[in-house]
């Protein structure tokens, strides 16, 4: 049976935020994919001291966004939900 396209797009989202994610560690955070939806937006939960940090907007936009879009042409959006 084949995976469906949203199935394998998860699949290579989940793949880049492990590749990600020591960073995040590394200074007390992490994230958590919620959704990757039809449009290619995705939908993260910023945790731990990446959920209250002051730099979270950088870190969405210069560290997940970027990696993601890098890597991943179909993602068109990279959104943090509240905690």
């Amino acid at each position: 049976m084949v995976a469906s396209l949203p199935s394998q797009l998860r699949d290579r989202v989940e793949g880049v935020l492990d590749r990600l994610r020591p960073a995040l560690v590394a200074d007390g955070g992490n994230v958590e994919l919620v959704e990757v939806s039809d449009d290619g937006t995705v939908s993260l939960l910023l945790q731990g001291a990446c959920a209250t940090c002051p730099a979270q907007a950088v870190t969405l936009r210069d560290g997940l966004e970027a990696g993601l879009r890098g890597e991943i042409p179909e993602i068109t959006a990279v959104v943090a939900l509240p905690a």
